[in-house]
């Protein structure tokens, strides 16, 4: 799952960035709204997470951006704001949750889960099939033929991208910013190494290049 963080504050954002990551999950963070509302417009993200109270945008305006362009993205609104009018008026406006600051992260891990289940593009009970693959991502567990898949993090966040693009191609940029979000130095031939042992897991014929644009997972479904 690929997140957007988007908290000014740095404490907060760079602890909440690290455990997170530490989860298993693909986290980008920007400090302000405007950098939020051009990294919507221009990536794809599976939720935000979103403060209200930022430079340059305010997150009520990222929102109401994000929900006038008809934009599906879960929205995960956290503040310090505890009135419950002021929260009402955020889901009104289309968020998906409101989380009152100080938060817990396990909370917040729960809270995301729980929007991503609801909202992904997988089936209603947050798993995804192809073939004889199975995966569900909000428990992070992936399988073949029925037998348990032991995959890290980054192999599961690539497979996963793959599985909801089923017999479709997942061009190179969606894979590497899908797998390693923005903020890594990555060598060139790093997504070719996760795509190596993917097939060495799931069968070789199962995942197949396309010369110059990227992969596409094949199930003959």
């Amino acid at each position: 799952m690929r997140i957007l963080l988007v908290e000014d504050d740095e404490a907060l954002g760079y602890g909440i960035r690290q455990w997170l990551m530490g989860e298993s999950y693909t986290v980008d963070w920007v400090r302000n709204g405007l950098s939020a509302w051009n990294a919507v417009k221009l990536e794809h993200f599976d939720v935000m997470i979103l403060d209200i109270d930022l430079p340059k945008k305010s997150g009520i305006e990222v929102l109401k951006n994000i929900r006038d362009r008809g934009l599906s993205l879960p929205v995960m609104m956290i503040s310090g704001h505890k009135e419950l009018g002021f929260r009402l008026q955020c889901l009104d406006l289309g968020a998906d949750d409101f989380l009152v600051k100080p938060f817990d992260l396990a909370e917040l891990r729960s809270r995301i889960k729980a929007i991503y289940r609801r909202l992904t593009r997988s089936q209603a009970d947050g798993s995804l099939k192809a073939g004889p693959l199975k995966l569900n991502g909000a428990k992070k567990e992936a399988s073949l033929d029925g037998k348990p898949l032991e995959l890290p993090r980054r192999e599961f966040a690539l497979l996963q991208l793959l599985m909801e693009n089923v017999n479709q191609v997942v061009s190179l940029r969606q894979a590497m910013q899908s797998v390693y979000g923005w903020d890594r130095d990555i060598g060139s031939n790093a997504l070719e190494v996760h795509v190596h042992h993917l097939r060495k897991k799931i069968g070789s014929q199962m995942i197949t290049t396309v010369r110059g644009s990227g992969y596409r997972l094949v199930t003959g479904d």
